[in-house]
């Protein structure tokens, strides 16, 4: 088993205790509201204007297609050049694309294909900002709290997701979308500043650390980036059990949740569907904080594929129950489940992959993790529209179910076992 397992006195949030990652949680969970306080306030205006749900569809897949397709050339450039500038890069298109949709909803000359490019651009900014951050966290916390950063970094985001919708809200109240969309743009620029200070990044590594020297430029590269993380067990299983799990679940449910909501007997968009919403961030928030405060569950491989198959009870269970309360704690328990084997997994993945390749191995992880999840709009969505909602999303977790346990029988079995 990994080194990871050594044991050492646990530290409550102890990522925090690094100064760098105390600005770094902040700013990431603001930069995060901001981008669902993007999707708030241009998805309301686009649908008032075209009530296209083909543009709607879009808007999915150009926020996941770039990651499936991008993700390994993103986590390759980190490893050569400084994460830094990427993620700076991430938030400059963020904040253009903010600019744009408020002049363009100002002039009111916004065309479908105006909105198509900006979902485009929006998508390419998330490739810039997610392998590279996962790797400056080891530069900001080192190996030891490594899994605290990744578990803290999954919870700013849950919290920006939160707060975001809601923040979006009251601008389009008190401002209008023009200038909601306008004030919004300027909740990235903190990060930009920080980061062009921030001491951290390849100069600021130890002497002799190692650094890539190979560039990623085609398919064939991506190919060899899968050939190198298949030489390491534990950083394929952990790839596999990501993208298995964006494939056949990922968050395709929450598209659904009106569907969802109307069956469980609540039929206006009030307070209820709002906790239906709410409850699998809630699960989530509240994993990164109670398991970052006691120190539970160290980072291993089994561990995090048995917490996905708590996932997919909880989600299999949601699908099919008719009782609010319980469809609400089934929820909260697949949010806090989520978190941990997700944070667990990325953990997993940065401590087992040698310096010199580890953008890389991020990539091919964020590929799988982020860009499989397109495909779960088929697997939930499409197969829903034949079958129903939830007996799709049932007979996705339990498919799911199967896959992880026979990537724990396969994968991780004991290298005895193997050679046998």
């Amino acid at each position: 088993m990994s080194s990871t397992s050594a044991a050492v006195p646990h530290i409550a949030f102890a990522a925090l205790r690094h100064r760098g990652f105390r600005a770094y949680f902040l700013l990431s969970a603001l930069a995060m509201m901001a981008d669902n306080i993007e999707h708030v306030i241009s998805y309301w205006v686009i649908f008032g204007k075209f009530h296209s749900p083909a543009l709607g569809g879009f808007a999915v897949v150009s926020h996941w297609l770039p990651f499936l397709l991008f993700s390994v050339y993103s986590g390759a450039l980190a490893d050569r050049f400084d994460p830094r500038r990427m993620i700076q890069l991430g938030m400059a298109l963020f904040m253009g694309v903010s600019v744009t949709w408020g002049i363009l909803f100002i002039t009111g000359t916004l065309q479908i294909w105006h909105a198509a490019a900006l979902l485009i651009v929006h998508g390419m900014a998330g490739v810039l900002w997610g392998p590279p951050s996962q790797l400056l966290l080891h530069d900001i916390v080192g190996r030891e709290h490594l899994q605290s950063a990744v578990r803290l970094n999954a919870t700013a985001r849950q919290l920006g997701m939160l707060m975001g919708p809601g923040v979006g809200g009251l601008l389009l109240l008190l401002l209008g979308p023009n200038l909601g969309i306008l004030t919004n743009a300027l909740l990235y620029l903190p990060f930009i500043l920080w980061l062009a200070v921030a001491p951290y990044g390849p100069k600021f590594r130890a002497a002799g650390a190692a650094v890539a020297t190979r560039a990623v430029r085609s398919l064939g590269d991506i190919w060899l980036a899968l050939r190198e993380i298949s030489h390491h067990r534990v950083i394929l299983v952990m790839t596999m059990l990501a993208g298995c799990a964006s494939l056949f679940i990922g968050n395709a449910y929450q598209a659904q949740m009106p569907g969802f909501a109307h069956d469980l007997g609540q039929q206006n968009a009030d307070f209820f569907y709002s906790m239906l919403l709410g409850a699998d961030a809630a699960g989530a928030l509240t994993a990164g904080f109670v398991l970052e405060s006691r120190g539970l569950l160290e980072p291993r491989a089994r561990t995090a594929c048995i917490l996905a198959m708590i996932w997919c009870a909880a989600l299999g269970s949601f699908a099919l129950t008719s009782s609010y309360p319980l469809a609400l704690a089934l929820l909260f328990v697949a949010g806090f489940v989520e978190l941990s084997f997700n944070a667990m997994a990325q953990t997993l993945v940065q401590l087992e992959a040698p310096p010199e390749m580890r953008g890389r191995a991020i990539g091919v992880f964020s590929m799988f993790a982020m860009g499989m999840r397109m495909f779960s709009g088929i697997t939930v969505g499409l197969v829903g529209a034949r079958i129903g909602i939830h007996w799709s999303l049932a007979l996705s977790a339990a498919a799911l179910f199967v896959v992880i346990g026979v990537l724990i029988r396969v994968g991780l079995r004991k290298p005895a076992q193997a050679a046998a």
